[in-house]
């Protein structure tokens, strides 16, 4: 038989102006039950959970508490303004027969001293201090509010591994996939003001929210009901766009095999960048790069090369410097020591974690178009912004919604829609997964997929690395950084099966890390002097194939060159395809030769 609830919410509803936000949501958590809360942004999940803490009243329905359980909640946005520091903050929390040394070892364990003073704190450091009050008291149920937001990886799997080891009752709202697929025993989705319950783990949800979703919607066809086309996209889009993320796997998983087969070729070059052989193929190369900031090391002897189309995630915790290596590849920074070189034709795209860019005064259709027109220049077509907006699950009457009006995750919707919009080569995305719900995470690594550029990448979501990173840039501490092939669950299986030893990490190349422990690396042929002037000659050949490309599209650009002169436009288009065929043979062979010249 199953045990008692400690918490019921029964038939609940809350009503904003005329419209339902909850409409007979039902919750219910026993003892040493793990629940996650899953819905998209604004549906109402934190208004829940709020209401099953008695923060919040409701309109209707029914809240019962067992007599004698302690419970915490976690806010979304902690506030610490009325204590004198962190310490003070975590003790207030505690009851009269709790463990004032738990306090401490929690405040310890999250890097804190209990020493800092509230107006100094980061978003990440009053995060800590907030789960450290809410764990400190060991309580029967906790009610956790994206716990890992501001949090960098150290710290996630640090409370992955705390909360696997509590018996309280948990109920979890976060965006985390992996935090939830380690956590969760039973799902509680929120739709439409409405819940519906799963006894199985966060693995299964998205499998079951699709049948959930099918079903529905074949119910209303056999009823004759017509869906808004809006909700049609923004509900039942959500199959549609995981069932394509699912074809990709197969796609990412071959550019990671082709990232191991280039490491591997290269792994005993010293690699020195030709000062005028930078081409398109090459998008960065660091040699030898150090920074430090007040005599800490943030980068020491890192030596890498980006190629154009790698996925690159950078991860490390907070303070490691991920940021900066950014600054340093994008030019923004320049190192102390070393040098950094980047191609030619660069056009750079950054998302700013902060979204300083944004305008909070300015229509969300106004920040798309610019405010001249209703079309959303897209590359080289032409959309109207209300159709654009849907490719983002804006609805059509958001459009004259003021951007300060909108919520975390979506205004990291219209970041994505305004970045994407612009051509670019190089996209640059600092935290992008903040505030963003499951179904936009998707919609984002749907357009990652696409993206034919360049990406570097800082997060500290684990499973989005999985799903979008072809190689892991990871700090292992004192400006050191490795290289290692694969996403996040990749770079764990090598650094347990390879190690990370001093000679690996002191490197700084992506090259150490994959290199087998235990077979000498073999001799690097020498590089004659036939294939130096080969080298040379390259340079120049790459140089007049660019111009003839460039030429050749001024051609195809000329207005009315279709209808007026169709075979020249069919000669100029096959000539094009050849010199651009051309250009990636050069390249690839440029490419070939400057590791052989710098291994010789």
């Amino acid at each position: 038989m199953a045990s008692p609830p400690l918490l019921l919410l029964t038939d609940i509803r809350v009503t904003l102006g005329s419209v339902p936000l909850l409409d007979g949501a039902a919750i219910g958590v026993s003892a040493g039950e793990r629940i996650c809360l899953v819905g998209r942004n604004g549906s109402g999940k934190s208004t829940l959970l709020k209401i099953a803490s008695g923060e919040i009243a409701f309109d209707g329905g029914t809240r019962f508490l067992q007599p004698g359980t302690t419970m915490r909640y976690l806010p979304q946005e902690p506030d610490l303004s009325a204590f004198a520091d962190t310490m003070a903050y975590v003790e207030d929390g505690l009851g009269p027969n709790d463990d004032e040394y738990r306090a401490r070892y929690l405040l310890e364990q999250l890097g804190l001293t209990g020493l800092e003073k509230p107006a100094n704190l980061s978003g990440g450091e009053a995060r800590r201090a907030a789960l450290a009050r809410t764990l400190a008291p060991n309580p029967d149920l906790l009610l956790l509010d994206e716990p890992t937001n501001h949090l960098d990886l150290p710290a996630i799997e640090w409370l992955e591994s705390e909360l696997k080891s509590l018996s309280a009752g948990i109920v979890l709202i976060s965006h985390d996939r992996r935090l939830l697929e380690t956590l969760s025993r039973s799902i509680v989705w929120l739709d439409r003001g409405q819940t519906r319950r799963l006894d199985r783990g966060f693995a299964h949800f998205e499998a079951w929210r699709d049948e959930v979703l099918e079903q529905e919607e074949q119910e209303f066809h056999k009823l004759g009901r017509k869906i808004a086309r809006e909700e049609d996209w923004l509900r039942y889009g959500v199959t549609a766009r995981r069932k394509r993320n699912v074809k990709r796997v197969a796609g990412l998983a071959a550019l990671r095999q082709s990232k191991r087969e280039h490491n591997h070729q290269g792994e005993a070059a010293k690699m020195i960048a030709s000062d005028a052989a930078l081409s398109g193929k090459l998008v960065v190369v660091a040699e030898t790069v150090s920074k430090s900031y007040a005599d800490r090391p943030i980068v020491d002897r890192l030596t890498m090369r980006v190629l154009r189309g790698d996925r690159l995630g950078i991860v490390g915790p907070n303070g490691a410097g991920k940021s900066t290596l950014l600054k340093l590849f994008t030019g923004q920074e320049t190192p102390d020591d070393g040098q950094i070189k980047r191609g030619t034709n660069l056009n750079v795209i950054t998302l700013d974690q902060q979204r300083a860019t944004l305008d909070p005064a300015m229509t969300l259709a106004n920040t798309l178009t610019g405010g001249k027109s209703d079309m959303v220049q897209v590359g080289d077509q032409s959309r109207h912004v209300i159709g654009y907006m849907k490719d983002f699950l804006f609805k059509p009457e958001q459009a004259r919604t003021p951007v300060g009006t909108l919520s975390g995750g979506e205004r990291g919707r219209l970041l994505l829609a305004v970045a994407m919009a612009k051509p670019s080569n190089l996209l640059i995305l600092d935290e992008p997964t903040n505030d963003l719900d499951l179904e936009t995470l998707d919609l984002l690594q749907e357009m990652l997929g696409d993206y034919p550029g360049t990406l570097l990448l800082v997060s500290h979501d684990r499973d989005f690395l999985d799903r979008v990173a072809t190689s892991t840039l990871v700090s292992e501490g004192n400006g050191q950084w490795v290289e290692y092939a694969g996403g996040y669950s990749d770079m764990l299986l090598q650094r347990r099966g390879k190690g990370t030893g001093p000679a690996a990490i002191k490197s700084g190349s992506r090259n150490a890390a994959l290199t087998p422990t235990n077979s000498p690396p073999k001799p690097a042929p020498k590089f004659s002097f036939k294939q130096q002037h080969e080298l040379q000659s390259l340079t120049m050949k790459i140089e007049t194939t660019q111009a003839e490309i460039k030429k050749l599209e001024a051609i195809l650009a000329e207005p009315g060159l279709y209808q007026r002169d169709i075979k020249k436009f069919r000669a100029t288009s096959n000539a094009l395809e050849t010199a651009t065929s051309a250009l990636t043979t050069l390249e690839e062979r440029w490419l070939e030769l400057e590791v052989l010249r710098d291994a010789g």
